[in-house]
């Protein structure tokens, strides 16, 4: 048996945060957007949007920042080298049509990093809201449900979130650490740590590449050149124990990832922030774990929660473990992640 890559001591660093610190020192996370940086994105979007391009031709050089630009770039370095997230305030949609908040969104995501397909039909824009499926169904993604979430990774270097409408009640974003939760087991539960180092089975719902298996095996906890990388979802977790195939949960197993559980729910370690209409929301995959509130919705359907989400893969970013290319396809950095399957074709979808 190949020997596990384990750290030998506490990870330190700014993505060692806890939950406290956070929402006692909001300045480190929520930034506003100048009068002037505003103006800069609605005149970049007319001008784009006018010259009758497809979304998907959104580049650097036909959607230019050059006063917002600099600050993306040091967004980029927060979200890969600092805390890991970052909450944008002020842009004021409510005088945009989707398209517009659509073209704005993905342009200061060619900002960052470079669009990857969420879903095996392509869509390099997503839409998250509650679309009345069963969180039970193996097909299901739990985004497209109302129910609580579970802290999870999305499959690729960044998530992206632009908040269109909030629901009626709830649905607050969660974010946690994945560091934290590694010190704190390491600190008060070793016997369990190196369980979730070894690889673990985690479905695909449906969504599988040609040739693949329909689940792909990645330790929870990836060490890989002094980085700690995480990658979990616990529903997708225990669904793939319907596979025959699967590398079975022991007793032990499941008792780790129940205390793993447990210190992602802890208010010490996570926080909880709610996104307001305009928001976005910048999560860096490798050292965070993201969540949602369960929420209630509007009965009318125009006002019922809604957001925009883009995937992001990063030049100049860390480098991952062979076992990622399951997940990721390509560990290729700056082109890497997404869902991408036989059929699958890349597209926007504004109005979705």
């Amino acid at each position: 048996m190949q020997k596990l890559e384990i750290p030998n001591s506490e990870i330190k660093g700014p993505c060692a945060w806890l939950g406290a610190d956070m929402v006692a020192h909001p300045e480190r996370w929520l930034t506003q957007l100048s009068q002037e940086e505003i103006i800069e994105l609605e005149s970049a979007a007319i001008k784009f949007i006018e010259s009758d391009k497809n979304i998907g031709e959104l580049n650097q050089h036909n959607f230019i920042l050059a006063t917002l630009g600099p600050r993306l770039s040091k967004l980029r370095d927060t979200l890969i080298n600092g805390i890991g997230f970052e909450v944008i305030r002020g842009l004021p949609i409510n005088s945009y049509d989707q398209k517009m908040i659509a073209t704005i969104f993905c342009g200061i995501g060619v900002h960052l990093g470079n669009a990857r397909s969420q879903n095996a039909r392509g869509d390099i824009l997503g839409h998250v809201r509650n679309i009345g499926a069963e969180p039970e169904d193996t097909h299901t993604r739990i985004y497209q449900t109302s129910a609580r979430q579970t802290f999870h990774t999305d499959s690729a270097d960044v998530v992206g979130l632009l908040c269109l409408k909030k629901a009626k009640i709830g649905g607050k974003s969660l974010l946690v650490s994945v560091v934290s939760i590694y010190n704190k087991m390491r600190a008060t539960r070793p016997d369990l740590l190196a369980l979730l180092f070894e690889p673990i089975a985690t479905d695909r719902r449906g969504e599988v590449p040609e040739g693949a298996k329909s689940y792909f095996d990645i330790p929870v906890f990836n060490w890989y050149q002094e980085k700690l990388t995480g990658m979990y979802q616990r529903q997708y977790i225990d669904s793939a124990q319907r596979f025959s195939d699967a590398k079975r949960l022991t007793s032990a197993h499941i008792e780790a990832l129940d205390y793993f559980d447990q210190l992602a729910n802890d208010p010490e370690l996570n926080f909880a922030m709610q996104l307001e209409q305009g928001d976005m929301q910048f999560v860096y995959n490798h050292s965070l774990l993201h969540d949602r509130e369960g929420f209630t919705d509007w009965p009318d359907a125009k006002d019922r929660r809604h957001l925009f989400r883009l995937w992001l893969s990063l030049e100049g970013d860390r480098a991952l473990p062979e076992c990622f290319k399951q997940r990721y396809g390509s560990i290729e950095i700056g082109d890497r992640g997404g869902i991408i399957t036989k059929n699958t074709k890349l597209s926007f979808t504004v109005y979705g």
